[in-house]
């Protein structure tokens, strides 16, 4: 299976520490699927790395940041989404 590595590649180039980060996330999805999300301080952008749950396609993009977020998956269109992780936790899935 794919690896999600070009975030933690941009990270260890860049020298990113976590006080640089608004958000920064790397989430297990249902079905072997994956996501990793990171957004610098100052930035509206949030860097996304993913691999589909349905279609276990792997790809990079830059997406704009807002709440609820979420992203198309670019090869089978299924929306894959990121839960906040305090709703996680209230269904005890975290």
């Amino acid at each position: 299976m794919q690896e999600l590595k070009r975030i933690e590649e941009l990270i260890k180039e860049k020298g990113i520490k976590a006080s640089d980060c608004a958000y920064h996330t790397n989430r297990s999805l249902e079905n072997g699927g994956r996501i990793r999300v990171l957004v610098l301080k100052g930035d509206n952008l949030a860097k996304v790395e993913y691999i589909c749950p349905r279609c276990k396609h792997y790809a990079y993009t830059e997406k704009e940041w807002k709440r609820n977020f979420s992203v198309k998956c670019e090869n089978c269109g299924f929306l894959i989404r990121v839960p906040r992780l305090r709703n996680l936790i209230k269904k005890g899935k975290a």
